[in-house]
């Protein structure tokens, strides 16, 4: 980061979205080495088998499955709805909560299981006191 707080580029809006120089955006969650389960965010210790370091970073797939959502018609000052808010399987393990774009919603035309991509762009224009973007995931129906 420059001197005045300016980023060279957008800034991931979660430590597990990983932006890495001149590669293409990817979520990381941590394998566990002893019972393979994958979880979001870094720990010690596997929270399934209760083994202790054994945990390590691992690429999350950018496919996955509608495990579950809900359409959100209340929010926060400043943010559109209605959004879909979503639970994810991704492919080879791990689940993630995230928003469901490129879709009406409606929940005649949502369903459970099925196909999404990760997508990742611009995090709704925010911005934080120094200007920075941010760079956000989302979900949306496979081939949107």
């Amino acid at each position: 980061m420059a001197e005045n707080g300016k980023a060279a580029g957008p800034l991931p809006v979660v430590p597990y979205l990983k932006l890495p120089e001149g590669g293409q955006p990817y979520l990381e969650g941590h394998k566990c080495g002893a019972c393979g389960t994958i979880f979001i965010g870094a720990r010690a210790t596997c929270s399934k088998c209760g083994a202790r370091d054994k945990m390590s970073a691992t690429k999350l797939a950018d496919k996955g499955n509608l495990y579950t959502f809900s359409i959100v018609y209340r929010s926060f000052p400043g943010i559109d709805v209605p959004y879909v808010s979503a639970i994810v399987d991704l492919e080879n393990g791990g689940t993630v909560k995230g928003n469901l774009i490129n879709i009406e919603p409606d929940p005649a035309k949502i369903k459970f299981g099925m196909p999404v991509e990760v997508v990742y762009q611009d995090a709704l224009g925010r911005k934080d006191k120094d200007g920075n973007s941010y760079i956000s995931y989302f979900f949306q129906p496979q081939g949107a």
